[in-house]
């Protein structure tokens, strides 16, 4: 009897960290939350990022909302999750190159992203996370005065790939900090009638940090 207790003790003891993830609720189920941080968006590296000495990153305040379903599965957290973000990004209007930023003057508009994360727990409460997906951006056309003309824009498709630590506050609201990395390989540029160009290649690349308090249901 005293082995066959060791035996099933040894077995527990083996499967403890799988379960750790199955049995914790603070990263599983519906989840919706907010995000805020640093945005940059800048020519790839098969484009000039540097006319006449000037850095072409547009830098911005990054604002959103996010949402998510996770659930475990041997011993992992698996997810999947959408978001919609904004950015205060804006060029420099006073520039005379038209070819600045290779998209003429140009302010980070809109981004919404769909994709999937995959995650373990750290410690009970802390779940460490990579995620991939697919973002679809809009840069705003810009006037000379500055002033942001929304009526004409270039969408951007691409990937985007990224890391972050979730920490659980209560069984029922989190926060975390992530950083990610968006390239934008295809665009077409929109008129303010509606009509749209072919579809053309672009490098564009567009870093991220950002934090975010969320609550689960």
């Amino acid at each position: 009897m005293r082995y066959v207790a060791l035996g099933l003790l040894a077995a527990s003891s083996a499967f403890a960290a799988p379960a750790m993830a199955q049995d914790n609720p603070n990263f599983t189920g519906p989840r919706v939350g907010v995000v805020a941080g640093y945005d940059a968006v800048r020519p790839g590296s098969s484009e000039d990022s540097d006319i006449d000495g000037d850095n072409q990153t547009v830098d911005g305040f990054l604002y959103g909302v996010d949402v998510g379903y996770d659930f475990a599965v041997s011993g992992a957290v698996l997810g999947v999750e959408a978001e919609l973000t904004d950015s205060t990004g804006k060029v420099n209007p006073n520039r005379t190159d038209p070819n600045y930023f290779g998209y003429g003057r140009v302010a980070p508009g809109r981004d919404i992203y769909v994709g999937v994360r995959a995650g373990v727990l750290a410690t009970p409460q802390t779940l460490v996370y990579a995620k991939a997906g697919y973002t679809n951006a809009k840069l705003n056309v810009t006037g000379v005065n500055g002033a942001v003309d929304l009526k004409r824009n270039y969408e951007l498709d691409g990937f985007r790939v990224g890391a972050g630590v979730e920490q659980a506050i209560s069984e029922n609201t989190y926060a975390k900090l992530e950083y990610r990395y968006s390239n934008y390989s295809k665009a077409d540029f929109r008129f303010g009638d509606g009509t749209t160009t072919d579809r053309f290649d672009v490098d564009t690349d567009r870093h991220q940090v950002l934090v975010g308090v969320g609550m689960r249901f």
